[in-house]
C-alpha cells in the first residue's frame, strides 16, 4: 500500500469522525461533548500510529482492528464483514452444510466458544464453554469477524477441519485438534423418574421441533404420577429467543415471559398464554455455564416470575435480536438491535441468568487431564456423583429454606465433602447421565 492511499485512508476516516462529531454535538448537548473528546483521542492515535509507529502499519489492518474491537466491546456477538465476505456470508445461509457443532462469541479478541452441541464432533473432543480458538485451518482468528469463522467451521459432509485450541479454564497450553465435519444431530429430550414423586427432564437443545418433543414428555412424566419436576438445561445452547419463550409458556398458565426492546425497537411483551401450559406442579430448573440462548430466556422467565428455583451455575448471556446493516461499500455489520429482558427487567445477554442456588459443577475433565497431561482429548473422564443435580433434587423435594438448613448442619458436622456449604444432600444413586461441562 504506497504513502498516498494511507493518506487517503487516514484523511477520509478523520473527516468521517469530524461529521459524527458534528451530528452528535448538535443531537444531543452536554452528553455530546464527552462523545467529542473520544473521536477526538481517536483521531490523534489514528494519526500518532501514522507519524511515530517502528514502522509503516498496514492501515487496513489498523482499520479493521478498531472496528472490531469496537464491536466486541459492545456486543460479543457483533460482526463486521467486508463486501466479499458479505457475499460468502449471504450464500452460506442458503446452503445446508455440515458442521463441527461449535456455538461462538468473541473472547480476548479472538473467537470462544460458548458451547458444543451434545454429540457432535466438536463435543466428541471435548471442546466446552471457555475455550478459545486461536485458529481456524490455520488462519487466526485474532479480530476475525464471527461470522466469518462461523462460516470457516461449515463445509462438505467428511471434510476435515484443523483448530488451535486454548484451554483457558485448564491452563494449559495451545493444542491442535483436528474434526472431521458432520450433520448436526440434535439430541433428544430424556426423562428419568428419580423416586415415584421427582422426575427428572433432561433437554440439552432447543429448537421448535423440540418444545413439541417436550411436551410430550411433560405428558408422559404427568401419566406416571411424579408431582415433582427437575428441567435439566445444562449445555442447551441452541435455539432461538422464541423457542425460550415456547419452552417456558409450557410451564406458565400467566404473567410475562420475556420483553424485548432496542434503541430504535419498542418494547415488545411476551405473555404466557394458558392453553399452552402442561406441567403445572413444582419444579426447579438446572442451568451451568453453557447454557445460552432461548434455555436463558426460559430459565430467567421461570425465576423471575417465582415459577422454578434455578440451581446451579450463572448461564453464558445470549440472548438478543441480531440484524445485518449493509454499509455503502457492499459489507455488512451484523449487530444486536435489541435485547431480551427477563420478567425482573433485566438484560439476559448482560447479566446472563444467576441461580437462586448456585451450585459450582466439578472440573471433572480438567482433573482427567492434569491427572494425565499427555492423555489424548477423547479420553472419556471417569464417572463422577453429579451434585449439581442432588442439589436440585433436595430443594425441589424439600424446598430452598430446608436445604439451606440441611446445608448447615451438615456444614456443622464436617459434611461429607469438608467445610463445604454446598455439599448436597446424599439421595443415594442417581442413574441420569451426566450432561458435558
Amino acid at each position: 500500500m504506497n504513502r498516498r492511499f494511507k493518506y487517503v485512508i487516514v484523511t477520509a476516516s478523520t473527516c468521517l469522525l469530524v461529521v459524527l462529531m458534528l451530528g452528535t454535538v448538535l443531537g444531543r448537548g452536554n452528553a455530546a461533548e464527552d462523545a467529542y473528546r473520544h473521536f477526538a483521542v481517536f483521531a490523534e492515535v489514528i494519526s500518532r500510529i501514522k507519524s511515530d509507529y517502528v514502522e509503516e502499519p498496514e492501515m487496513k489492518n489498523v482499520t479493521l482492528g478498531a472496528l472490531n474491537g469496537m464491536l466486541e466491546s459492545i456486543d460479543p456477538y457483533a460482526s463486521y464483514l467486508s463486501s466479499d465476505q458479505y457475499k460468502q456470508y449471504l450464500k452460506s445461509r442458503e446452503s445446508k452444510k455440515a458442521n463441527v457443532g461449535l456455538l461462538l462469541s468473541r473472547r480476548f479478541g479472538y473467537v470462544g466458544v460458548i458451547n458444543s452441541i451434545p454429540g457432535s464432533p466438536a463435543d466428541v473432543l471435548g471442546l466446552t464453554t471457555g475455550d478459545v480458538l486461536e485458529t481456524i485451518n490455520d488462519v487466526s482468528t485474532r479480530d476475525m469477524p464471527l461470522a466469518y469463522a462461523e462460516m470457516l467451521l461449515e463445509g462438505e459432509p467428511g471434510t476435515k477441519l484443523e483448530l488451535t485450541v486454548l484451554r483457558v479454564r485448564r491452563g494449559s497450553e495451545a493444542q491442535r485438534i483436528a474434526l472431521v465435519r458432520a450433520p448436526v444431530k440434535y439430541p433428544p429430550a430424556t426423562v428419568k423418574q428419580v423416586s415415584p414423586d421427582v422426575a427428572v427432564l433432561q433437554v440439552q437443545s432447543l429448537e421448535p421441533a423440540k418444545i413439541k418433543e417436550v411436551a410430550g414428555r411433560l405428558g408422559e412424566i404427568n401419566k406416571q404420577g411424579a408431582k415433582r419436576l427437575v428441567l435439566d438445561l445444562r449445555g442447551n445452547c441452541t435455539g432461538s429467543p422464541e423457542d425460550g419463550i415456547a419452552l417456558a409458556n409450557l410451564f406458565m398458565e400467566k404473567g410475562l415471559v420475556t420483553f424485548l426492546q432496542g434503541q430504535k425497537v419498542s418494547r415488545q411483551d411476551f405473555q404466557a398464554e394458558p392453553g399452552k401450559a402442561v406441567w403445572k406442579n413444582s419444579m426447579v430448573v438446572v442451568t451451568n455455564r453453557g447454557t445460552a440462548g432461548g434455555a436463558e430466556v426460559a430459565a430467567a422467565a421461570l425465576l423471575d416470575s417465582k415459577r422454578a428455583e434455578v440451581v446451579g451455575e450463572r448461564t453464558y448471556g445470549n440472548a438478543a435480536l441480531r440484524k445485518a446493516i449493509t454499509m455503502d461499500d457492499g459489507g455488512a455489520v451484523l449487530l444486536s438491535i435489541a435485547k431480551y429482558y427477563g420478567p425482573a427487567g433485566k438484560s439476559i445477554q448482560d447479566n446472563a441468568v444467576t441461580p437462586s442456588v448456585p451450585v459450582l459443577e466439578s472440573e471433572q475433565a480438567a482433573e482427567t487431564e492434569e491427572d494425565n497431561p499427555t492423555a489424548p482429548a477423547t479420553v472419556e473422564p471417569k464417572p463422577s456423583e453429579d451434585n449439581t443435580l442432588r442439589k436440585a433434587i433436595e430443594v425441589v423435594t424439600i424446598g430452598v429454606a430446608a436445604s439451606k438448613e440441611n446445608d448447615r448442619k451438615r456444614t456443622a458436622q464436617g459434611g461429607a465433602r469438608g467445610e463445604n456449604p454446598d455439599v448436597p444432600l446424599q439421595l443415594g444413586p442417581l442413574n441420569v447421565p451426566r450432561p458435558k461441562q
